[in-house]
C-alpha cells in the first residue's frame, strides 16, 4: 500500500515472536556464560596473587557454601519454580569433583554452576600442591599426600551421608584410593576420561601417548627437578602449545585461556605409584565411565581398552569431547553425571 508497513498472518506473527524469544534466550544465555567465565577468569587472578602473598597450606573449594544453597532457593520460590522433579529420584545430591594433573578446582566452575541449578550440592576441591592449595607439589610424592584434601573431605562428612565422586584424567587415581579406603562414604564414582587403573598398576601407565615412564623420564623439557638438578625430578609441566594439544583440542579459547593462567605443575611421585585395590574394598563400589571420543591425552581405545579390562557398572560416551568435557562439553557432561545420580 505504499506505506512502508507489511501486514503479516496471524502464524507469520506467531513465528517471529518465537524466533524473537528465542534470539533473547539464546542472548541471555550468552551473557550468563560470558559473566561465569568472567568470574571464573577473575577467581583464577585472584587465587594466583593471594599465592604470591601467602605462605601456608590452604584447601580450596568451589561450590555449595550455605549462601549459595540459600540464593539456589531463595530463586527457585521468586520464580514460582518447584525444584526440579529429577531431585526427587537422586537420593544422594552432593557432587565431589576431584581435578586432573595440573588442573584445580576452577576448572570445574560450569559444572558447579550447572549442578547448582539443578538444585544439587556440588563441591569441587583442590588437591595438595594444586590450585590454589598451598602445598609445594615437588614435596609431594605419593597418591596418599596428594589425595590428602579429599580423604579430609570424606573423614568429615557425616556417617549417615553419602556423595558422588567423580575423578577426571589422574584424579581417577585418587577415587580409587577412595574407594579403597571409604567406601561406605562414596555412593558412586565416577570415571571422567579418568585412570581408572587395576591393582598393582601406576596411573602413568594409562597414558601411552607420552611414551613408556623411562622416555618420560629423560625428557627433560617437562620434568621439574624441585630438589636440585642432580636429584631426581619432583614433579612435570608440559609447555603452553602441548597442552593445549592434548588437553584443548575442542574447548572454547576463552577456557583454555583460563587455563593457561591458571594451570600448575603437577607432583610425579603419585602418577608413578602403583596402586593397591582389594575385591573387598574397591572392588565393591559402584564404579561408572565416561568416554571422551576425540580426546588427545587419553585416546578413545585406550579409555576403550580401560573398561573392558576393569569392567565398571555404565559406560557412557560424550560426542566431541576432547580431554576436558567440562570445558568442551559442559552441557553432555552435566547431564550424564545427572543421569548417573538418577540409577538406583
Amino acid at each position: 500500500m505504499g506505506n512502508g508497513f507489511t501486514c503479516m498472518t496471524k502464524k507469520e506473527s506467531k513465528d517471529v515472536g518465537s524466533r524473537s524469544k528465542r534470539v533473547g534466550r539464546s542472548q541471555r544465555k550468552l551473557v550468563a556464560e560470558e559473566d561465569l567465565h568472567l568470574q571464573a577468569l577473575s577467581m583464577a587472578l585472584q587465587q594466583h596473587q593471594l599465592s604470591q602473598r601467602f605462605e601456608g597450606s590452604t584447601s580450596r573449594r568451589i561450590g555449595s557454601t550455605s549462601s549459595r544453597r540459600r540464593n539456589l532457593s531463595e530463586s527457585f520460590s521468586a520464580n514460582n519454580k518447584k525444584v526440579p522433579e529429577i531431585l526427587e529420584n537422586i537420593k544422594t545430591k552432593k557432587f565431589v569433583l576431584i581435578h586432573g594433573e595440573g588442573f584445580g578446582a576452577w576448572c570445574w566452575y560450569k559444572t558447579v554452576a550447572l549442578l547448582e541449578e539443578a538444585g544439587l550440592l556440588p563441591v569441587a576441591l583442590d588437591l595438595a600442591g594444586s590450585g590454589i592449595d598451598l602445598t609445594d607439589p615437588n614435596s609431594v610424592t605419593t597418591l596418599a599426600e596428594y589425595s590428602k584434601p579429599l580423604i579430609d573431605y570424606l573423614e568429615n562428612i557425616p556417617e549417615d551421608e553419602k556423595v558422588v565422586l567423580v575423578g577426571h584424567s589422574i584424579g581417577g587415581a585418587c577415587i580409587s584410593y577412595a574407594l579403597e579406603h571409604y567406601s561406605e562414604k562414596i555412593s558412586k564414582a565416577v570415571f571422567l576420561s579418568a585412570t581408572m587403573v587395576t591393582n598393582g598398576q601406576r596411573p602413568f601407565d594409562v597414558f601411552h601417548e607420552l611414551g613408556s615412564a623411562e622416555h618420560f623420564m629423560q625428557e627433560s623439557k617437562f620434568l621439574i627437578h624441585g630438589n636440585g638438578k642432580e636429584e631426581p625430578p619432583t614433579g612435570f609441566m608440559f609447555e603452553k602449545e602441548m597442552m593445549k594439544g592434548l588437553y584443548f583440542n575442542q574447548s572454547p579459547s576463552k577456557d583454555v585461556a583460563l587455563a593457561m593462567v591458571s594451570m600448575r605443575a603437577s607432583p610425579l611421585g603419585p602418577i608413578m605409584e602403583k596402586l593397591s585395590l582389594s575385591p573387598d574394598k574397591y572392588g565393591t563400589g559402584r564404579r561408572f565411565y565416561i568416554q571422551t571420543l576425540d580426546d588427545h591425552a587419553l585416546s578413545p581405545d585406550v579409555q576403550e581398552k580401560l573398561v573392558r579390562e576393569n569392567p565398571p557398572e555404565g559406560v557412557f560416551k560424550i560426542k566431541g569431547s576432547d580431554h576436558c568435557p567440562f570445558f568442551s562439553k559442559p552441557q553432555s557432561l552435566h547431564k550424564i553425571l545427572v543421569d548417573i545420580a538418577q540409577i538406583s
